[in-house]
């Protein structure tokens, strides 16, 4: 049976591969190509070209991860891709171009999936809420296996209460995996605020599971320990490959 192929769509590369999704590992070594520079749907499109031909010929279909807002298949977002993405249906452009059915959701959503029937949040069932911390937070919502998505909840304002200066702060400007690195912040002092990141998301979800992604996540002993919430709190383990696999996975369901 042919294999769906996962590609994911990023501001510096693009990667794919076929995915088992019995076991959700690459059934063939991934291929990455630069993305283009200026990466307009015209130019994007041929590197998918160019990737999807660099497997066997397959009728199976394609998921594409890319980083914005995706409503049926159409992209409302270009976070670090070209502005001239919003509004593209890229599922009938990545279609036409391919010739095989194409999936297409955010990136974050992606990985969530993947984490979810794979990873750290594999046998959980509830609300599992998927937070990537990086440049921004990506995020994803999956209740009992089913997405909810563009979860865009890095983009929350967060009360900080009265007496606080400033008083309300944007989520992912203040807690990203960046600000950390800015402000030259302890591991103590951005858990602190890890702490109040996730105890909103607690107060308006009240989730069953965190799982932390991003690169960051690589050094989870450093800080995990240290943002005192209720809801378990679990790295994530997929980490550059659930892209890829949660795109193939989200094709293969749709």
């Amino acid at each position: 049976m042919d294999l769906p192929l996962g590609i994911d769509f990023g501001g510096s590369g693009i990667k794919a591969a076929p995915v088992d999704l019995d076991s959700g590992e690459f059934a063939a070594e991934r291929v990455r190509i630069p993305t283009p520079e200026a990466s307009t749907p015209q130019n994007v499109t041929a590197v998918l070209e160019e990737l999807a031909e660099s497997f066997p010929a397959s009728d199976a279909p394609v998921g594409v991860a890319v980083p914005g807002i995706v409503r049926h298949g159409v992209i409302g977002s270009a976070a670090n891709i070209d502005q001239s993405w919003i509004g593209t249906d890229a599922a009938a452009v990545f279609g036409d171009a391919l010739g095989r059915p194409v999936h297409v959701l955010n990136d974050a959503d992606a990985a969530g999936l993947a984490e979810v029937r794979y990873g750290a949040a594999k046998g959980h069932d509830g609300v599992v809420l998927v937070t990537t911390l990086g440049t921004g937070i990506g995020a994803a919502i999956v209740h009992d296996g089913v997405l909810v998505p563009n979860a865009e909840l890095g983009h929350l304002w967060i009360d900080l209460g009265e007496g606080s200066e400033p008083r309300a702060v944007h989520a992912e400007s203040w807690t990203a995996n960046s600000a950390r690195e800015r402000e030259d912040l302890s591991w103590g002092d951005w858990a602190e605020r890890l702490t109040v990141f996730y105890r909103t998301l607690e107060r308006l979800f009240s989730p069953d599971l965190f799982v932390v992604g991003g690169g960051v996540s690589k050094k989870a002993d450093k800080f995990l320990s240290l943002i005192d919430v209720e809801t378990p709190l679990v790295p994530a383990t997929l980490r550059n490959s659930a892209g890829i696999v949660g795109a193939a996975l989200a094709a293969s369901r749709a």
